[in-house]
């Protein structure tokens, strides 16, 4: 596996999820079709950069542009690690609006594995099935689109919409498990470095009731200060990863 070499600047990155063909030639999917043909205003012979999601990226040029298509061609693919050397799942409590998209584009901007999206008692956001199934495609077109901006070759899953009581029944086991709570006596200085993963709770805006904060400290949770200030959600989430980072990771 290449090193994690930091990507070409000049070259637009564009997610292609579907089957990249070797040394081939394709019309790139829609979205990043109207991207490169109406927002970047790219031309025929601009290079770009292709990435599946899966590790792999691909030196590419635009074939040619028509009002319906973005035609690509590629070469070698090449695997290219950026991710870090830590694996963060952040369960977050559902945040209303931008403050939800602001957290998921961030977080994976920061090296997140995976997000798992909560229900809890003081989300301001409460969604039928139907709407949390739309949010969660969403909130994956965000994460797509920060790999895209950051350099990443791995996009990180979001999980569908779980409760905070179901989903502590099956938090995986091995991990280290951390929630923020502002009285909390730890700090992350004081822990030790983790032999495994790292699951990171998060409350909504009001955070956690105190009902949650005692199911989460009964299935292993430690809590976990981040000064004596009161933060947002969005920036306590985002604080407590650059933490991870920087202490345990590649910062």
């Amino acid at each position: 596996m290449a090193p994690g070499k930091s990507p070409a600047k000049s070259r637009c990155r564009l997610y292609v999820p579907d089957e990249i063909p070797v040394h081939g030639v394709f019309d790139a999917p829609r979205d990043q079709a109207h991207h490169v043909a109406h927002v970047l205003r790219l031309a025929a012979g601009d290079a770009v950069t292709v990435f599946d999601g899966r590790g792999h990226e691909y030196a590419g040029v635009i074939e040619r542009i028509s009002k319906s298509a973005v035609t690509l061609r590629v070469g070698d693919p090449e695997l290219v690690n950026r991710e870090s050397p830590l694996s963060v799942t952040l369960a977050q409590g559902i945040s209303s609006g931008e403050r939800m998209d602001f957290t998921v584009q961030k977080a994976v901007e920061l090296g997140i594995t995976a997000i798992q999206p909560l229900a809890t008692e003081r989300s301001v956001v409460k969604l039928s099935a139907e709407r949390a199934a739309k949010r969660v495609e969403h909130w994956r077109g965000v994460a797509a689109s920060a790999c895209e901006q950051s350099g990443r070759n791995r996009v990180p899953e979001v999980f569908p919409v779980a409760s905070l009581t179901g989903w502590l029944a099956r938090v995986p086991s091995g991990a280290l498990r951390l929630t923020l709570s502002l009285g909390a006596a730890s700090t992350l200085r004081e822990l030790p470095r983790p032999a495994g993963g790292i699951v990171l709770l998060v409350g909504p805006e009001g955070g956690l009731s105190r009902r949650e904060q005692d199911d989460a400290h009964a299935a292993g949770f430690t809590p976990l200060r981040l000064g004596p200030r009161v933060l947002r959600t969005e920036t306590a989430a985002l604080a407590a990863l650059a933490c991870l980072q920087a202490t345990w990771g590649d910062f």
